[in-house]
């Protein structure tokens, strides 16, 4: 039975595969910024329409959800995408490219999108054999704190209903540039780095280059001061069994050859897997950035923007997912892969449900957050496919415990 269902997952993935590709190239023309993505969330609808799947609208202006509801009673299971696009100008030679200047599809938000809509088609096929509900989450806002995903939690959207139990399992993937086409990468326990943003504001007496004697500081020595002070909190101070990064990654400075700006912002983040670390970092951040800032004679204002906590996988779910790729695809094709400093408004599910978010590999591809990211539309036959073949096995689990 199981290997029938195999073969009759891996033919719906396959006969779905060509409206996978062109929803994901409809998606891609028209990328949204966070919380803007109106226009792709109907055409979220549109397509779900056109599957015959009912969705709801969330507590939030953009994103939908969709319920595939099994012929008879079980668990709920959560699958999440993530629909929103960044604000990088695409650099590709795509027919698709995007139409909206400034705003691309820079980390496969569009692929996600359209292999949960193709995972969707695949399970509401199956739905005559299916046990309990599959919650399709158009998530919006994935890029931009505070995220859709807490915005959709406080909304409900892990409570049960009067026809749905709460979800026992969330489940997500990312496409990973890195990992050949097709290819599953998992990793138990913590994944993804919490990610927090640092917006400092340096200011002093602007005044002429020639005479920097007559200011009360030089902005710009000071911010650079502080940038390589900063380097030190994870060089010198940080535990070497954690992992953190701390980066400044904009500098604005409104001055000239011959003018010494009275005003430099600098921003950038740091992210780590630790939460009391995490605390001491920001307490230690500030410490470095005051003292800098009075040791050379300016004032300064700094606000640290608390962002994502760091995914954490469930080990059971992960072997569960492992040991499922294998079966689905082969060993071959599945990965280990190491932690990611990447963040991910997903932990936030992974806070409050058993969850997991693998990875689908899309590549070779220029990295994420590139404005020459282009991924290999094949993985979309492999992102359904498996991501409803994994749902159903977690079905039969925990109906089994």
């Amino acid at each position: 039975m199981k290997m029938e269902l195999t073969s009759t997952i891996k033919h719906l993935a396959e006969a779905i595969q060509p409206e996978m590709v062109r929803i994901r190239r409809a998606i891609h023309r028209n990328p949204e910024l966070s919380f803007q993505e109106f226009e792709t969330s109907d055409l979220i609808r549109r397509e779900l329409d056109n599957f015959n799947i009912e969705y709801t609208d969330p507590s939030t202006e953009t994103g939908v959800i969709a319920h595939v509801r099994g012929a008879h009673a079980g668990p709920t299971i959560l699958l999440r995408a993530d629909i929103d696009a960044l604000p990088i100008h695409e650099q590709t030679d795509s027919p698709f490219i995007s139409k909206n200047s400034g705003v691309m599809h820079a980390c496969g938000h569009d692929m996600h999108t359209a292999s949960l809509l193709g995972c969707g088609y695949i399970l509401h096929q199956l739905r005559e054999h299916l046990k309990g509900t599959i919650r399709l989450v158009f998530q919006p806002a994935e890029e931009k704190l505070p995220g859709g995903a807490s915005s959709m939690i406080s909304g409900g959207i892990l409570d049960a209903t009067e026809t749905e139990r709460a979800p026992s399992y969330c489940i997500a993937q990312h496409v990973m540039p890195s990992s050949p086409a097709g290819t599953l990468g998992f990793r138990s326990g913590p994944f993804m780095a919490s990610a927090d943003e640092i917006y400092i504001r340096i200011e002093a007496d602007g005044g002429h280059a020639a005479k920097p004697e007559d200011l009360s500081a030089d902005s710009i020595l000071v911010a650079a001061h502080m940038i390589v002070a900063l380097q030190s909190i994870v060089s010198r101070t940080m535990p070497p069994e954690i992992p953190s990064v701390l980066t400044i990654g904009r500098i604005e400075a409104d001055g000239a050859t011959n003018i010494i700006p009275s005003k430099v912002l600098l921003e950038g983040t740091f992210r780590c897997f630790d939460e009391n670390w995490r605390q001491q970092a920001w307490d230690r951040i500030l410490q470095v950035i005051h003292h800098t800032a009075t040791a050379y004679g300016a004032a300064v204002d700094v606000d640290i923007k608390k962002g994502y906590p760091g995914v954490i996988n469930d080990p059971s779910l992960t072997k569960l997912a492992q040991d499922t790729a294998a079966h689905y695809l082969g060993q071959d094709q599945v990965e280990m892969v190491p932690i990611w400093m990447a963040g991910e408004d997903f932990a936030y599910f992974s806070e409050k449900c058993d969850s997991l978010l693998y990875t689908l590999g899309v590549g070779p591809s220029d990295d994420l957050h590139t404005p020459t990211f282009c991924p290999d539309e094949s993985a979309l036959e492999i992102g359904s496919g498996f991501m409803a073949f994994l749902t159903n096995q977690a079905i039969h689990n925990l109906i089994k415990s």
